[in-house]
Parts: structure tokens; C-alpha cells; sequence
């Protein structure tokens, strides 16, 4: 069963320096049908004018994922870490047991255009951390690439959860197939571009929620660049 959510529902809030689109209840947007999806939580589509950002705030047990689409984003946080986030980097923070951050466009001149991720752990409390990995467009290109993962497979950063987050990029007569184990959840977001996943024309800002379906496939991209998030089925007993 597959079903769509398009980018005009989602939530949206303009704050002048911050215009976001949230696909889940987030802030001042609530929805109880839109709570997050599988261990799914959070998918924010920022954009932030030059020199401005997010100051020191805190989290905890969740796993957060910044993916930058345009521009660059300045992190730094209490673990010492400082760094730039720029396309085809990946970020994962573990909050863990807590952490504080900030989040900056590291331009004075031009936007950063990035998606906040955040995924519930399969288990609070554990030692908060950092990650941050590049994936060239190359091996995006027409294929997913995984780029986080339980155990940190092919080179992807690690998440506290049975979650799978593949990236893709997708133009014309390109055509990926991808299998999905029984029970196994999925949600679809395009980043932007255009394309069509089994059968179903999506455009940017579009999202699909995948149940009980055997196989994803995607095709017909006009400029896609696409996330796949997989989740396991919660564990029982």
C-alpha cells in the first residue's frame, strides 16, 4: 500500500530568516495523523538566509541527520565538534543522553537550502556522537546509495536503529528496482526534481508511506534527487 503526501500539505512556518516545510508535526505545526512514520520523525526542508541560523539549543535521544542540498551549513557542538556541511555531505548527530548545537549558514552572501532529518533510536540513553561523510552525485547516480545505516555499511555514517537511508539521483531513461524484506516500512521524499515511483508521478516536496510492498521502483527522473528511507519492523517481546 502506498500513499502520497504531497509538499502543499505539509506544514510551513516563515520566519523571515527561516522558511521550513515540515513533513511531520513539528513546532507550531501539529497534526495527529502526521506524527512521523516508522521510526521516522522528522523531515524538515530548511532554507536559511545568509549570516543567520539556528543558535545553541539542545536534544536528546534522537538520531539527526542533516543533508545539504544547496550552500553550506556551519555546525558546532558541545562535543567539540566544528564543521561545514556542504552538498553530498552527510551528517549524523547521536543526542543520546544530550548534546547542544548550532547551526548556521556559513555564507554571508547566499542561502543554505538543506533537510533535517531525525529518527527516533531503538534505544535511549547511549553516548552521544558525530559523523560526517561524502557521497560524490557519481554514486548517486542512477543507483541508491546507502548513506546511513545500523552498522555503518558501505561506508555510510552509523544510526542507533534497523533504518536504512539511501540516496538517488535520477534523470531520464534511468530505472532503479528496489526489493523491500516482508514487513519492512518505507517513505519516498524527493528533494527536488520529478519522477515516478511505482506508478505514482511525484514532484518535489513529495512523499510516499510504503507499506506491505514487495519492491520500489523508480524512473522517468527529470532532475530528481530522491531519499529512500527503510525501517524494520519494530521489535516485539
Amino acid at each position: 500500500m502506498i500513499a502520497l503526501r504531497r509538499a502543499a500539505d505539509r506544514g510551513h512556518a516563515n520566519h523571515g530568516w527561516l522558511d521550513s516545510r515540515h513533513t511531520f508535526s513539528f513546532a507550531d505545526y501539529y497534526d495527529p495523523q502526521e506524527m512521523g512514520f516508522g521510526s521516522l520523525r522528522v523531515i524538515n526542508e530548511d532554507r536559511v538566509a545568509p549570516a543567520m541560523g539556528f543558535g545553541t539549543h539542545p536534544h536528546r535521544d534522537m538520531e539527526i541527520i542533516s543533508y545539504v542540498l544547496a550552500g553550506a551549513l556551519e555546525h558546532r557542538d558541545s562535543l567539540g565538534t566544528g564543521s561545514v556541511i556542504r552538498p553530498g555531505d552527510v551528517q549524523r548527530m547521536s543526542a543520546g543522553t544530550g548534546v547542544t548545537h548550532s547551526e548556521f549558514n556559513a555564507s554571508r552572501s547566499e542561502p543554505v537550502h538543506f533537510l533535517q532529518i531525525w529518527i527516533e533510536p531503538a534505544q535511549r540513553g547511549v553516548q552521544p556522537g558525530y559523523e560526517q561523510k561524502h557521497f560524490p552525485h557519481e554514486e548517486k547516480r542512477g543507483r541508491l546509495r546507502l548513506v546511513a545505516s545500523p552498522d555503518g555499511a558501505q561506508g555510510s555514517v552509523a544510526i542507533h536503529q534497523q533504518a536504512w537511508v539511501h540516496a538517488l539521483l535520477l534523470d531520464g531513461g534511468e530505472r532503479v528496482a528496489h526489493p523491500l524484506p516482508p514487513g519492512n516500512l518505507a517513505y519516498v521524499h524527493v528533494a527536488r526534481g520529478a519522477l515516478v515511483v511505482n506508478g505514482q508521478a511525484l514532484g518535489p516536496g513529495d512523499g510516499l508511506k510504503v507499506t506491505a510492498e514487495a519492491e520500489l521502483t523508480f524512473e522517468q527522473g527529470r532532475g530528481a534527487e530522491v531519499l529512500l528511507f527503510q525501517m524494520a519492523p519494530p521489535a516485539h517481546g
